[in-house]
């Protein structure tokens, strides 16, 4: 037996330089093994992100509900998902659906000032639902398109469309349908919209005395809002309304059909 060699292995194992430098080599390998899956994850991260904000500019965005104006139907800290391809390809908002729009010009006279970056990072957390939406967007239901004639209140107190008295079944409990009467003609291009919870609600009849007379330009929609999506609980449809079934004539191009 080479005892020699024993007793310099040993001296070896003994050294403390020797055990020192040992460790901090297993040290260095266990720390720098996980660098190329961070890597890995923060790429990964990154794409997801980019490729969400794509999905939600250009296809379907989350829209987060910041006021009770929809009630029942949408409330408070709902995320909806908003189709941005409802209305592409030549098709138009119809009366009764529920969409979200830019008020600017309509609602809003002018945009508020806010600092570009803390605009920029608002944008892109409202675009994934992460945030309130942007001061100038809002969430209603079009009651009147473009050549409707649309008043309040008839004998039962009801919205008539086209002369045709509408039974709004969405409306939250309670609630008349108008405490302000009007009686209005939507001009081609532009849509009369109205929150569900009419009392609650600041939408087209406020604005009949500013500018665009309280009609939304079609341009202006973002798009339909067709699901929602968060909370869980309240995963559903936003179930469409046949309140408009019976009213027909009017509604221009530009303005689409019920």
């Amino acid at each position: 037996m080479d005892t020699e060699a024993q007793h310099t292995e040993r001296d070896r194992s003994s050294d403390p330089e020797e055990r020192s430098r040992s460790v901090r080599f297993r040290r260095s390998v266990r720390f720098r093994r996980p660098a190329p899956l961070r890597r890995r994850f923060g790429l990964t991260g990154l794409a997801c992100a980019v490729f969400l904000l794509l999905l939600s500019h250009f296809v379907m965005q989350p829209f987060q509900i910041p006021s009770g104006s929809m009630e029942p139907t949408l409330r408070i800290g709902d995320r909806v998902l908003v189709n941005k391809l409802a209305y592409r390809s030549g098709s138009w908002p119809g009366r009764g659906d529920v969409i979200v729009f830019d008020g600017t010009g309509s609602f809003v006279q002018e945009a508020p000032e806010r600092d570009p970056v803390a605009g920029l990072l608002h944008g892109a957390a409202a675009a994934l639902g992460l945030a309130e939406p942007a001061d100038t967007d809002f969430v209603k239901r079009v009651v009147g398109v473009g050549g409707d004639r649309v008043k309040c209140c008839d004998k039962g107190g009801r919205v008539e469309v086209n002369g045709v008295p509408v039974t709004e079944d969405y409306l939250y409990p309670g609630d008349a349908p108008s405490q302000v009467p009007f009686d209005i003609v939507v001009p081609p291009g532009t849509l009369w919209v109205m929150g569900d919870h009419r009392s609650h609600s600041r939408d087209s009849r406020d604005h009949l005395g500013s500018p665009g007379g309280g009609m939304v330009p079609v341009d202006r929609v973002i798009g339909r809002a067709d699901w929602i999506g968060w909370p869980f609980g309240r995963w559903s449809r936003v179930r469409p309304t046949g309140a408009f079934h019976d009213v027909h004539g009017a509604g221009t191009a530009g303005g689409g059909h019920g």
